[in-house]
């Protein structure tokens, strides 16, 4: 009876370790991630300082319910569909525009400083997005129009009360492969600031 229950022991631990070391591996962790210097933080607020970063971009409706193939597109740019042929390291987070309706992935550091290869898709484009300082809000769950609007607007609460003036325009920001369940993801609203 022991050694039966010593057995179904060892078995739960070695799948709770695959486990626990398969979500490392692709979870956010397991990525490059977009450098920022953490200026300020406040619970679930930060006041972030950007370097110049730079984007594989394309089109894609926040919270679509359709497939619209805007992440294939950039996941096959960075497999090697461009012009070099060449893979390019997945990095974190996955930049949003919601009111341009775009997705973008942070080119690595080591691309960037060597030769950024051109998308052989024309709907990925290569862009930068300029240095700054940014208003942060953590949040967890699903992105969608909802969330983000929600955290948005707490954001703007909190820079009222720090007097901070930002942009009209939001940023939303995903860390997580789509497969994480909600409570686990970790999901930014950003507002770069005047």
């Amino acid at each position: 009876m022991i050694h039966k229950t010593m057995n179904s022991f060892s078995v739960a631990a070695a799948v709770i370790a695959l486990g626990y070391f398969g979500w490392k591996l692709t979870a956010r962790g397991a990525y490059e991630s977009a450098e920022y210097n953490l200026l300020e933080s406040d619970g679930a607020f930060q006041i972030r300082e950007y370097p110049m970063l730079m984007m594989a971009a394309t089109r894609n409706p926040l919270g679509s319910s359709r497939d619209d193939g805007s992440f294939r597109r950039l996941f096959r740019y960075i497999s090697g569909s461009n012009n070099a042929g060449k893979k390019v390291a997945m990095t974190t987070p996955v930049f949003m525009q919601p009111d341009t309706e775009q997705m973008a992935f942070v080119i690595p550091r080591d691309i960037v400083t060597r030769h950024i290869p051109e998308p052989s898709d024309r709907e990925v484009t290569i862009q930068k997005r300029n240095a700054g300082r940014f208003a942060v809000i953590r949040f967890g769950g699903r992105m969608t129009r909802q969330a983000v609007s929600d955290a948005d607007q707490q954001l703007r609460t909190w820079m009222a009360v720090k007097g901070l003036q930002g942009d009209d325009r939001v940023e939303s920001a995903g860390y997580d492969p789509p497969w994480i369940p909600g409570p686990l993801r970790r999901n930014e609203v950003l507002i770069r600031l005047h």
